[in-house]
């Protein structure tokens, strides 16, 4: 069993009533062992000679009403080798626990606050944890926001002291995921990456451009310059063959369901009423308008 050299931090949003963990480690594809995490229970994370089974064994006691340091005791108490293992956990109702056995990889270390919990194992020094904790203390935004920027903060305090290779960042939520059917609101992975926590963010960006939006975004009806330009970008990439006339008209707007429908941002747009979310249609200008 090898080591998993790893920082991490585990969180709520009593705001939003999310749970979720930011995770990096020189290890490839750390998203799929270390974060476990449910709404309605709280989340997991369980790194060094990671014991998975604390993840869904986790889960399973707080979802029960146990809270998250008693959850970490019972986990704890049938582990022969808990001396190897590090955990965090916070539960349903924010309470925060984390556990560092005497046997982790120096640097080895964890801390707690309100509604989190920052551990990790093999690192430069404790500058990582500590950058964490007072980085999601202070940040302001969404907790997936807030959790990468924590991660980044540890990611350049120092991390890992083997290097870089994978990152990910996970939060559930009651409703959370795509359509509304499950809690994944945030699963994001950089399994094998020079740089992966960087990266990362692009992917929140990303992610967030997609399936962010909101009825408080800007948005751009099309007409004028916005519609030619639409028009600009759909006639380079053969979408569109008429003038550039900046009209919405049926000819334009058959063009674009097409066009938006291939770059997966149908959400974002009212066909009818013909308004476009204003980030989409900023990020559409500067990748397609020339």
């Amino acid at each position: 069993m090898k080591p998993i050299a790893t920082f991490s931090i585990v969180a709520f949003s009593l705001e939003e009533m999310a749970w979720g963990i930011a995770v990096a480690s020189k290890f490839p594809g750390i998203g799929a062992v270390v974060p476990w995490a449910e709404a309605g229970a709280g989340v997991v994370a369980t790194q060094s000679y990671a014991n998975t089974s604390y993840g869904p064994q986790g889960l399973t006691h707080m979802r029960s009403g146990l809270g998250a340091q008693e959850t970490l005791d019972l986990l704890l108490a049938d582990d022969e080798d808990k001396e190897l293992r590090q955990v965090g956990l916070v539960d349903a109702n924010g309470k925060s626990a984390s556990f560092t056995g005497s046997k982790c990889l120096p640097w080895a270390g964890g801390r707690v606050g309100p509604n989190y919990a920052v551990q990790g194992n093999i690192l430069t020094g404790e500058e990582t944890i500590t950058a964490m904790a007072e980085t999601f203390e202070s940040s302001e935004g969404n907790l997936p926001n807030r959790l990468f920027a924590a991660l980044l903060a540890g990611d350049r305090a120092g991390g890992d002291k083997r290097g870089r290779q994978s990152a990910a960042i996970y939060v559930v939520k009651n409703g959370g995921g795509y359509g509304g059917y499950n809690d994944r609101w945030f699963d994001c992975r950089i399994d094998d990456h020079d740089d992966p926590v960087p990266r990362l963010g692009e992917l929140i960006e990303l992610q967030e451009l997609h399936f962010g939006g909101k009825s408080d975004v800007e948005k751009l009806t099309i007409v004028g310059s916005i519609a030619h330009d639409l028009q600009g970008m759909m006639q380079r990439l053969h979408y569109y063959d008429g003038a550039l006339t900046g009209i919405y008209d049926d000819a334009t707007r058959a063009a674009l369901r097409i066009f938006i429908g291939n770059e997966n941002f149908e959400d974002r747009i009212d066909f009818d009423k013909g308004l476009i979310d204003k980030p989409v249609f900023e990020f559409l200008r500067n990748k397609f308008f020339k």
